[in-house]
């Protein structure tokens, strides 16, 4: 097929044509490109004019930022061969790939090299093949050692960590203008170019106190759709970033976002700015079957596809008793205060009266995304680093600390008289912690050896005892407690309810304080821990001689000091100089302080020995990084390449259907073994990973499964299983 015969198979009138379409079409010309490139140079420039106009509406779009083409990292698993030499890249060594043409689907493949092999690989391409010229050009350069970043920079003369020269931006702005001036001048019109985005540090945007905007089109649902839609079909988080930092430079009208930011970063970050709607997809499913008058058993088999909001959507439009609008008028203050008033009730009447007041303003894409938003997935695998880095280069991590979203956003904008907000390029935004606001953990990574502590260790380390409990974040402000889990959920009651009865003693000058701890069972007579299950409400109370206790290894803020940026070895003396231990309630975490690695090879038998989880490990003069995992952690599963991890033998027992891309098939396997004495299968753990398509396709076919729903009536009499465990489907016969 040739070139031409392809584009005159386009429609001219592109305004009817679906996303989808445009999106295979996109897909149609890239694979024609690789076919015959030097014949396709006139019919690709069509194709680019062709593509200018807006996918939904025919507005304009901002030109995409160019995704890098080369990637380093060290090899994760060493199952990939090299490309050129065909060897084996090892686990844990660094490697080096280039996007190139994928025979399976539509985008590009990374096809990996050895580093010298790759440089060997450019030496012999023609001058006009792309090629890694700085460090700039490699997606995850940040993210590498200095002694890989070493490796690459021998194969780069005059280049250093920093970033991309000068010259190489000019001849990189210079190649996108000489493009958008030929764009122009096939289209015969004039279209404004966009500023480097990559000067601003921050964006602008418009405080929810600026009225003025309230009904303009950066505020319209329609377009928070689209934007969902655009990041959900970029794959690279260099691609998410670039796209919702021109939509905040730029708004719809190409001048200047006139939006709510703290409104569209709240809504685009569902997961992470809660509210609780006390809402699950079978309860979605009985109130919409009510509203549309629809057969509730038909929306739950569309359900088991696995995507709620899909299912309400498809029925909504079949629906006779209540259609969609044609067109979406909602506005995000709209949608925003339905949530808000949807968090406060809980009885099933109430909600179903409350989705028919919006139902009959929304399309079936305005109701599937505000599904979407109740059920905290927006389905476009972006989080706050994709959201916040667009905003301001320190607002992420300025949000893991505080994890107060309004005061973060607050202080990386500049807000002008007219309502409007402006960069701000000189504006530092300072990261700090706030009482009785959670802050993001500082989490551990798999540490294998010896070596590899001492190497992200230089200068010595403290050893912690790795407790078997639960962590828990404490803030005391005066007289008022809070304790966080790990997941900045409030932690249970029953659990740190009395600490604060200890704390004060603990503490006698204490005033204000946030605690890094762990929360353990231990017995009062022997001073033995008690394992993790322990904590449980109805369990603790079979431990008569035990006690809730707080093991405090870590404090981050001291009476008005936050104490982030100071290295553990003074934090650690804070704690030793202003606490003391209340034994068997509040008492120090077990540390020993190493720098030699015989020393630690002694620290790591004596725990494997105990019994004990393993150790934590953490440079002395390491600052506390929330959400970062500079800290280490020793286990047994990770020694010895894994040898020395626990196994067990297990049964496929039952399955669930899967969710998103694998719904409608079973993905989630019920594990179990045999147990002689009660003459029955007893359920052990699930297990969702570690299966390619390809293998799932394989083994929906391979098992013999007896579909139950999840029905506790037609559990077989072999398997014993609670009803929190019963699955979708279950083994004809195990044995």
């Amino acid at each position: 097929m040739s070139a031409q015969h392809f584009f005159d198979a386009v429609p001219k009138d592109r305004q009817q044509m679906r996303r989808t379409d445009v999106t295979m079409l996109r897909y149609g010309v890239t694979k024609l490109c690789y076919a015959v490139p030097s014949k396709l140079d006139a019919a690709v420039l069509r194709y680019d004019v062709l593509t200018m106009s807006d996918d939904v509406a025919g507005e304009n779009e901002e030109p995409q930022v160019e995704e890098k083409k080369f990637f380093a990292e060290r090899a994760k698993f060493g199952r990939a061969n090299c490309k050129k030499c065909k060897q084996k890249l090892e686990a844990g060594k660094l490697r080096l790939a280039k996007a190139g043409y994928n025979p399976f689907g539509p985008g590009l493949m990374k096809m990996w090299h050895h580093v010298p092999c790759l440089f060997d690989v450019f030496s012999r391409q023609r001058k006009t093949t792309p090629k890694i010229e700085s460090p700039d050009d490699i997606e995850g350069w940040s993210d590498l050692e200095e002694e890989d970043q070493d490796e690459i920079l021998q194969f780069l003369p005059g280049c250093s960590r920093g970033p991309t020269t000068q010259k190489k931006e000019n001849k990189e702005n210079k190649e996108n203008k000489e493009k958008k001036d030929t764009l122009a001048t096939q289209k015969k019109k004039t279209k404004k170019t966009n500023d480097d985005m990559e000067n601003s540090s921050v964006i602008p945007s418009n405080s929810s106190g600026s009225l003025n905007y309230k009904n303009h089109k950066d505020n319209s649902f329609r377009e928070f759709r689209r934007l969902c839609a655009d990041l959900a079909n970029a794959s690279s988080y260099t691609a998410k970033t670039a796209i919702v930092q021109a939509f905040f430079t730029k708004g719809t009208d190409g001048d200047t976002f006139k939006g709510d930011l703290l409104l569209w970063c709240r809504l685009l970050l569902p997961g992470h700015v809660k509210r609780v709607y006390n809402l699950q997809s079978k309860q979605l499913i009985k109130l919409f079957s009510r509203l549309f008058k629809t057969d509730h058993d038909d929306m739950l088999e569309d359900l088991e596809k696995g995507d709620v909001a899909e299912t309400v959507a498809t029925f909504f439009d079949r629906s006779k008793h209540c259609q969609p609008s044609k067109k979406s008028k909602l506005t995000l203050y709209e949608v925003d205060e339905f949530l808000k008033e949807l968090s406060a009730l809980t009885k099933e009447d109430e909600q179903t009266e409350h989705f028919k007041k919006i139902a009959t303003k929304c399309t079936s894409n305005d109701l599937k995304m505000i599904i979407r938003l109740i059920k905290h997935d927006l389905r476009i695998n972006a989080g706050p680093k994709h959201i916040l880095g667009a905003v301001h280069p320190d607002a992420y991590q300025a949000f893991q600390t505080s994890q107060d979203l309004e005061a973060v956003l607050s202080r990386a904008v500049t807000k002008t008289e007219a309502g409007v907000s402006s960069p701000s390029k000189t504006k530092t935004l300072t990261i700090r912690a706030s009482l009785m606001t959670p802050v993001l953990p500082m989490l551990a990574e798999a540490c294998k050896s010896v070596e590899q502590a001492i190497k992200k260790c230089p200068n010595g380390m403290y050893s912690e005892i790795k407790y078997d409990g639960e962590r828990v974040q404490v803030h005391k402000q005066g007289h008022e407690y809070k304790y966080f889990s790990r997941s900045l959920k409030p932690v249970l009651p029953h659990k740190v309810g009395h600490f604060k009865e200890y704390i004060p003693q603990a503490f006698p000058h204490g005033k204000d304080l946030i605690l890094d701890c762990e929360v353990l069972m231990i017995d009062t007579k022997t001073g033995k821990l008690l394992p993790f299950g322990s904590l449980g409400k109805h369990k603790k109370n079979a431990f008569i001689d035990a006690n809730v206790c707080l093991f405090v290894f870590d404090c981050i803020y001291y009476n008005g000091e936050v104490l982030l940026q100071k290295p553990i070895k003074e934090r650690r003396e804070i704690l030793l100089n202003n606490m003391t231990e209340i034994p068997n309630h509040i008492m120090f975490s077990e540390v020993e302080e190493i720098h030699h690695p015989k020393d630690l090879e002694a620290m790591i038998t004596k725990v494997l020995k105990l019994g004990l989880e393993g150790l934590v490990l953490k440079d002395l003069m390491s600052i506390y990084e929330p959400g970062k995992r500079h800290w280490l952690k020793v286990k047994k599963d990770y020694l010895f390449g894994g040898s020395m991890a626990d196994s067990a033998d297990l049964v496929v027992l039952g399955a669930w259907f899967g969710t998103g891309q694998k719904g409608g098939m079973m993905s989630v396997f019920l594990m179990g073994c045999y147990d002689p004495a009660q003459k029955k299968w007893c359920t052990v753990t699930k297990v969702h990973t570690g299966h390619d398509d390809k293998t799932l396709e394989r083994i929906q076919d391979e098992l013999q499964m007896v579909k139950i729903s999840k029905d506790a009536r037609k559990v077989p009499d072999w398997l014993l299983c609670t009803k929190t465990m019963i699955p979708d489907f279950v083994a004809k016969d195990p044995k």
